[in-house]
């Protein structure tokens, strides 16, 4: 049985240098909310598409499928001296594995690629062999040279182009191939016309923003939506003698401490739990398990670092901690304001965001007998809500 929905397919053009973007890592390597650049642009659009073609940098490849390792790619072309070349070598290489019916090309320096506009783009192309997504101009345009003023240009019939730009297949391979290699183009849909094809126009959105310059990635970073993620954790540790007592990222002067494989500190535990919990991320144990060596007496702030290291690389935000003690003795009040300051050190935050408390529980149960200390703890994060 056939379908006749239309074999559609993506070409990804990830083969520059991205320069512009500062620093000596490639633009499409560069972490935006949490996530490697060409990866947003390759799971936005796994998800809309029946396969995904890349065109890479010649040293780039090794990095981008260790990046994409879970997921299937169709070819991995090397990318040319031009954007237009290497559109043309990622063109050559889906006719080469069975051509498709439309496609997708888009710059992976835009990933942030909402469902919608994908939509917009497959639907005109019931009616010509190419779309392209565009935004409106906002600003006054004026001409000018020699840092004078010329006069003002009509922003009436001009738009800025965004990518996934959609064509038929065919159409545009063949574009491609009458194009005169001596002349330039900056975009596919430009070649499209040349051969003497209509490109509609479709609504864009500033989530396809292009990330060209340093600034650009902050601003991708600040455009997103937020969502809010609340973990718990809890901890409990025996009171034994011969032991230091570690609670809170100090050492508190007490005649017995907690025993465990690492330090014990109950409070900075429940905190990690907390932090994990809200990530979903699994429990200390899975991250640091009792059974490994390596991890016998260690302090447990570098379990609250790694912790803290874990939302920044998704992107996120520690808004809060609150964090409640629970024993007989020794008293927390003294040592309140010390724990606070470094808790919110690790974490790196103002104190005001970290809140210590204590309780008893009346002489009742293990903490009661004092047998041992809990803890327990609620995490408060920001994440990127990615579209």
């Amino acid at each position: 049985m056939t379908s006749d929905r239309p074999r559609t397919v993506a070409l990804i053009v990830a083969a520059g240098q991205g320069r512009r973007a500062g620093g000596e890592t490639p633009k499409q390597f560069r972490i935006v909310a949490g996530k490697p650049v060409i990866v947003h642009a390759v799971e936005r659009l796994a998800a809309l598409v029946d396969a995904i073609h890349l065109v890479v940098g010649a040293d780039q490849e090794g990095e981008v499928r260790r990046l994409l390792s879970e997921r299937q790619i169709a070819s991995f072309t090397m990318g040319a001296d031009s954007r237009r070349g290497s559109v043309r070598a990622g063109l050559e290489a889906i006719a080469q594995s069975g051509g498709a019916d439309i496609v997708l090309i888009h710059d992976a320096a835009r990933p942030f690629l909402p469902r919608e506009v994908v939509g917009r783009l497959l639907t005109a192309l019931d009616e010509a062999a190419g779309a392209i997504p565009v935004l409106p101009v906002a600003d006054t345009l004026v001409r000018g040279s020699d840092g004078a003023m010329g006069g003002t240009v009509d922003r009436a019939e001009l738009h800025r182009v965004q990518t996934p730009q959609a064509f038929r297949f065919a159409a545009i391979l063949d574009a491609h191939r009458a194009w005169n290699d001596a002349e330039e183009a900056t975009d596919d849909a430009q070649i499209l016309r040349r051969s003497g094809h209509d490109v509609i126009l479709v609504q864009g959105d500033e989530r396809l923003a292009k990330l060209t310059f340093p600034e650009d990635f902050s601003r991708a970073e600040a455009m997103l939506p937020r969502s809010t993620r609340v973990g718990m954790g809890y901890d409990v540790h025996r009171l034994a003698p011969d032991e230091q007592l570690w609670l809170g990222g100090i050492l508190v002067p007490h005649d017995r401490g907690l025993s465990g494989h690492s330090d014990a500190d109950v409070a900075l535990h429940a905190i990690v739990d907390a932090i994990l919990g809200a990530l979903a991320d699994g429990d200390i144990g899975s991250h640091f398990p009792p059974s490994d060596p390596q991890w016998r007496g260690a302090s447990s702030d570098k379990f609250l670092a790694y912790a803290r290291d874990r939302v920044a690389a998704r992107a996120g935000v520690i808004e809060h901690v609150d964090l409640t003690i629970i024993c007989e003795a020794p008293k927390i009040g003294p040592h309140r304001e010390a724990m606070q300051a470094r808790i919110a050190g690790i974490l790196s935050l103002p104190t005001d965001r970290v809140s210590v408390k204590a309780t008893t529980t009346e002489r009742l149960g293990f903490a009661g007998r004092r047998e041992g200390i809990a803890a327990q703890a609620v995490a408060t994060l920001s994440l990127p809500a990615l579209p």
